[in-house]
């Protein structure tokens, strides 16, 4: 990926880019030189074929695409890492070898078993990746099966005039052991993630046209005049200023 290192796999190695970037998969041993630049060719299996034909792979890879259903989807990326690695975990493998053979099989009701398959895999990806080294973040949150109620709960009514005690109970949580286990999951106060998704928000609705007011009872503001406060605490420049500027082209 470019600005990255490279990046070595080895067997059932599992590799999440949450963004559409530019990425180049290539060998740790340079081709041999005779050997020619060729097309995929789609085998009868449904598996395509790079090289000779006739011998051996030496390498098999399962690549995928995947899109966010949220209306916020660009929001939900940009609190992801730029990149999930889980090295060789077994649950993992078992997951992907399943797919590859419901793909395969062409049997009725394939599209709904490789949906849930599909879904299952990007769960325990993230678990894998959060049980395994990965930074508090939202990756971590959503890892975990109580604190990621309430994620969800900010992320579908950030109009709602949330309190961290409410927060608490809708993941089963006292509020003192709610506060704890978030911020050291997440890196932030649950109303600190709150406030950060909201901004967020407010900032995709304010590049949109929306006005100051309808981005305001939106994200939860019972009024402009406080939102507008807010939000240049948060961003340095009043939401008024900051949609101008968007629109006149001004980068922020």
């Amino acid at each position: 990926m470019e600005g990255r290192e490279a990046l070595t796999l080895g067997v059932n190695d599992f590799v999440l880019i949450p963004a559409a970037v530019d990425c180049i998969m290539m060998s740790l041993h340079p081709e041999a030189e005779e050997m020619p630049l060729s097309e995929p060719v789609r085998l009868p299996s449904g598996e395509f074929r790079l090289g000779d034909l006739a011998g051996p792979a030496n390498v098999r890879n399962l690549i995928g695409h995947c899109e966010f259903a949220s209306p916020d989807a660009a929001l939900l990326v940009s609190l992801l890492p730029e990149l999930v690695h889980v090295r060789g975990q077994s649950n993992l493998a078992t997951l992907v070898a399943l797919v590859g053979e419901e793909d395969r099989a062409n049997k009725p009701g394939q599209g709904i078993v490789l949906a849930h398959l599909l879904e299952v895999m990007l769960i325990e990806a993230l678990r894998s990746a959060a049980e395994f080294g990965a930074s508090p973040g939202l990756l971590r949150g959503l890892a975990d099966g109580r604190l990621a109620v309430a994620i969800r709960r900010m992320h579908e009514a950030p109009e709602r005039a949330w309190s961290a005690a409410e927060l608490a109970k809708e993941a089963a949580f006292s509020r003192s052991a709610f506060f704890e286990r978030f911020n050291r999951e997440v890196g932030l106060a649950p109303m600190e993630y709150l406030l950060t998704w909201r901004m967020a928000l407010a900032k995709r609705l304010l590049r949109n046209g929306y006005r100051v007011a309808e981005v305001a009872a939106q994200v939860g503001y019972q009024s402009a005049s406080s939102f507008s406060v807010a939000f240049s605490q948060r961003e340095g420049v009043p939401p008024a200023r900051y949609a101008r500027e968007v629109a006149e082209g001004i980068s922020l």
